[in-house]
Protein backbone atom coordinates (compact mmCIF):
# COMPACT_ATOMS: atom_id res chain seq x y z
CA UNK A 1 0.00 0.00 0.00
CA UNK A 2 0.79 3.46 -0.84
CA UNK A 3 -0.21 6.70 1.20
CA UNK A 4 -0.60 9.91 0.33
CA UNK A 5 -2.29 12.59 2.53
CA UNK A 6 -5.54 14.02 1.06
CA UNK A 7 -5.96 17.82 1.84
CA UNK A 8 -8.75 17.56 -0.16
CA UNK A 9 -10.99 15.23 2.12
CA UNK A 10 -9.09 16.65 5.53
CA UNK A 11 -10.28 20.05 3.97
CA UNK A 12 -14.22 18.25 3.31
CA UNK A 13 -13.75 16.54 7.08
CA UNK A 14 -13.51 19.52 8.96
CA UNK A 15 -16.29 21.25 7.25
CA UNK A 16 -18.72 18.24 7.98
CA UNK A 17 -17.18 17.77 11.24
CA UNK A 18 -17.52 21.51 12.24
CA UNK A 19 -21.45 21.36 11.24
CA UNK A 20 -22.40 17.82 12.42
CA UNK A 21 -19.57 16.28 14.99
CA UNK A 22 -18.21 19.18 17.33
CA UNK A 23 -16.84 16.91 19.59
CA UNK A 24 -14.30 15.82 17.05
CA UNK A 25 -10.90 17.43 16.88
CA UNK A 26 -9.90 17.94 14.07
CA UNK A 27 -6.59 18.72 15.09
CA UNK A 28 -6.10 15.53 15.73
CA UNK A 29 -8.08 13.07 12.56
CA UNK A 30 -5.76 13.20 9.17
CA UNK A 31 -7.21 12.11 6.11
CA UNK A 32 -5.10 9.77 3.65
CA UNK A 33 -5.77 8.42 0.12
CA UNK A 34 -4.64 4.82 0.25
CA UNK A 35 -3.44 2.80 -3.01
CA UNK A 36 -3.03 -0.50 -3.84
CA UNK A 37 -5.45 -2.06 -1.15
CA UNK A 38 -5.88 -6.16 -1.71
CA UNK A 39 -8.93 -5.51 0.42
CA UNK A 40 -12.42 -6.94 -0.80
CA UNK A 41 -15.30 -4.22 -0.76
CA UNK A 42 -13.67 -1.85 1.66
CA UNK A 43 -14.31 1.88 0.39
CA UNK A 44 -12.64 3.50 3.86
CA UNK A 45 -11.36 3.08 7.09
CA UNK A 46 -10.90 4.67 10.63
CA UNK A 47 -7.83 4.14 12.51
CA UNK A 48 -6.92 5.24 15.63
CA UNK A 49 -4.08 4.22 18.49
CA UNK A 50 -5.37 2.29 21.34
CA UNK A 51 -5.75 3.79 24.72
CA UNK A 52 -2.27 1.39 25.86
CA UNK A 53 -0.35 2.69 23.89
CA UNK A 54 -1.69 6.07 24.07
CA UNK A 55 -0.93 6.02 27.70
CA UNK A 56 2.79 4.15 26.87
CA UNK A 57 3.32 7.09 24.35
CA UNK A 58 2.19 9.75 26.72
CA UNK A 59 0.33 11.63 24.04
CA UNK A 60 -4.06 12.11 23.11
CA UNK A 61 -6.33 10.14 20.79
CA UNK A 62 -5.35 10.98 16.85
CA UNK A 63 -7.84 9.08 13.72
CA UNK A 64 -6.79 8.59 10.62
CA UNK A 65 -9.35 8.75 7.89
CA UNK A 66 -7.78 6.44 5.19
CA UNK A 67 -10.03 6.11 1.87
CA UNK A 68 -9.02 3.51 -0.76
CA UNK A 69 -8.56 5.73 -3.73
CA UNK A 70 -8.89 2.91 -6.36
CA UNK A 71 -12.92 3.06 -5.10
CA UNK A 72 -13.84 5.96 -3.36
CA UNK A 73 -12.37 8.34 -6.16
CA UNK A 74 -14.28 7.07 -8.19
CA UNK A 75 -18.20 7.67 -6.56
CA UNK A 76 -20.26 10.39 -6.88
CA UNK A 77 -19.47 13.52 -4.80
CA UNK A 78 -22.86 12.62 -2.56
CA UNK A 79 -21.44 9.09 -1.70
CA UNK A 80 -17.89 10.53 -0.95
CA UNK A 81 -19.63 12.99 1.77
CA UNK A 82 -21.65 10.10 2.77
CA UNK A 83 -18.48 7.81 3.47
CA UNK A 84 -17.14 10.64 5.19
CA UNK A 85 -19.83 11.16 7.52
CA UNK A 86 -19.98 7.60 7.75
CA UNK A 87 -16.37 7.38 9.29
CA UNK A 88 -16.80 10.66 11.23
CA UNK A 89 -19.73 9.04 13.17
CA UNK A 90 -17.10 6.14 14.35
CA UNK A 91 -14.96 8.72 16.25
CA UNK A 92 -17.19 8.25 19.92
CA UNK A 93 -17.85 11.77 21.83
CA UNK A 94 -14.64 11.22 24.50
CA UNK A 95 -12.44 11.10 21.59
CA UNK A 96 -10.18 8.48 23.57
CA UNK A 97 -9.59 6.42 20.98
CA UNK A 98 -12.16 4.09 20.90
CA UNK A 99 -14.66 3.38 18.34
CA UNK A 100 -18.30 3.71 17.56
CA UNK A 101 -19.91 0.44 15.88
CA UNK A 102 -22.10 -0.35 13.24
CA UNK A 103 -24.94 -0.80 15.28
CA UNK A 104 -24.42 3.37 15.60
CA UNK A 105 -22.87 3.89 12.66
CA UNK A 106 -25.53 2.65 10.41
CA UNK A 107 -27.01 4.08 6.55
CA UNK A 108 -29.97 5.01 8.42
CA UNK A 109 -27.92 7.21 10.42
CA UNK A 110 -25.60 8.29 7.51
CA UNK A 111 -28.71 9.65 5.74
CA UNK A 112 -29.89 11.27 8.21
CA UNK A 113 -26.75 13.38 9.02
CA UNK A 114 -26.20 13.59 4.93
CA UNK A 115 -29.58 15.41 4.76
CA UNK A 116 -29.19 17.67 7.73
CA UNK A 117 -25.19 18.45 6.36
CA UNK A 118 -27.19 19.39 2.86
CA UNK A 119 -29.30 21.36 4.61
CA UNK A 120 -26.86 23.38 6.36
CA UNK A 121 -24.56 23.79 3.68
CA UNK A 122 -27.95 25.14 1.68
CA UNK A 123 -28.38 27.59 4.97
CA UNK A 124 -25.00 28.63 4.44
CA UNK A 125 -25.15 29.35 0.82
CA UNK A 126 -28.32 31.31 1.50
CA UNK A 127 -26.52 33.35 4.48
CA UNK A 128 -24.49 34.71 2.23
CA UNK A 129 -26.10 35.94 -0.62
CA UNK A 130 -25.13 39.47 -0.79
Amino acid sequence: MKYEYASDLQELAEDISKKLFPHVIMDRVKCYRGYGTSSQGTIARCHTINKLVQKALGIKAYYILEFLSERFDKLPKEEQIKIIIHELMHIPKTFGGGFKHHDFVTNKNVNSHYKLYVNLKENEKNKTWF
